[in-house]
């Protein structure tokens, strides 16, 4: 249950008292106004063009696979890598096309049940941007030489891995004072054709939102949060 706002009933909104903003104990006083200016970088109603999935073509390629054998061989890396360069840096790109009227997050398949959005670690000192279109080069790009242009647009996501295991959350707890992770999201905004080279031990499916949605056991709690991380733009089918 949520903590009711102390002051809310005007006990303690008189001038002079305490207020319950930040930093705590500010003296504030209720004639005190603010010019608030918009932000020259505030985008109302930010377009987001999506193609139909039928534009693009799906290719193969040798099979891309993970740099650990298992998840425990995962987080022990984390562990070695983590007293040598500090906390991991990841980057993900969320690429979305629409079909039947709907968008849809292309997501990579391994096996049955395991869901990845494109992307991974970053090299020590590595820009994100940057990173995000190497990896996104080694995961999807094409093979016939032509050079594929990725444009990453705004971030729609921040989670952090407090201690070398599984969860993550969209905030560092307070008592974490070194995260061990820090993974951020991209949109990832498509040309209108393209060609993607898959690799063959990989899918790639095109999951509609509504099926994302609320569907932490399907997909994990990250990709089943885009849903709420997207609905700001204002998706335009093209």
């Amino acid at each position: 249950m949520a903590n009711p706002i102390k002051g809310a009933t005007g006990a303690a909104s008189g001038p002079g008292s305490v207020g319950m903003g930040w930093p705590r104990g500010r003296q504030t006083s209720t004639n005190q106004k603010f010019d608030i200016k918009p932000s020259p970088l505030l985008t109302i109603n930010r377009p987001i063009n999506l193609y139909p999935l039928t534009n693009y073509t799906f290719g193969t390629k040798e099979p891309l696979f993970e740099k650990d054998p298992s998840v425990p061989a995962r987080f022990q890396r984390m562990r070695e890598e983590f007293d040598k360069i500090g906390m991991r840096r990841s980057v993900e790109g969320v690429l979305l096309v629409h079909e039947h009227g709907l968008p849809n997050v292309l997501l990579l398949q391994l096996g049955l049940t395991f869901f990845k959005l494109p992307g991974g670690e970053l090299n020590p000192g590595e820009d994100e941007v940057e990173g995000l279109k190497r990896l996104l080069t080694e995961t999807l790009g094409r093979q016939d030489g032509v050079k594929q242009d990725w444009i990453v647009e705004d971030t729609i996501g921040n989670w952090w891995r407090p201690n070398f295991e599984p969860p993550l959350y969209p905030y560092i707890p307070p008592h974490i004072t070194k995260p061990k992770e820090h993974r951020r999201l991209f949109l990832v905004q498509l040309a209108e054709k393209a060609l993607f080279a898959v690799p063959k031990n990989y899918r790639l499916v095109a999951a509609p939102l509504y099926e994302l949605y609320d569907n932490a056991q399907g997909y994990g709690p990250i990709i089943s949060s885009l849903p709420q991380s997207l609905c700001r733009f204002n998706f335009i089918y093209v």
